[in-house]
């Protein structure tokens, strides 16, 4: 029994459920992100790699998260 016999009305009942368990506007959320998360996917295979980082870089400073090689925005080292 394997998921080749899975046919459209199995696949309904299972959307059927996860709709009531989840909720519509918990799902149209996930739809949401799940689009921004594709769309930021594709615009930054599309630009010049040194665009991406300057762009990761002032993002990182305007939230304060850590940069990639470990140091915070500000500079300094955490470990240290």
């Amino acid at each position: 029994m394997g998921f080749g016999n899975i046919g459209w009305f199995q696949i309904l009942i299972v959307l059927l459920i996860v709709l009531l368990v989840f909720g519509t506007k918990k799902i149209r959320n996930l739809g949401g992100d799940l689009g921004g998360a594709i769309r930021d996917f594709r615009k930054g295979v599309s630009e010049d790699p040194d665009e991406a980082k300057e762009d990761a870089e002032s993002q990182a400073d305007e939230v304060g998260e850590e940069q990639p090689d470990g140091d915070t925005a500000s500079g300094k080292s955490r470990d240290a």
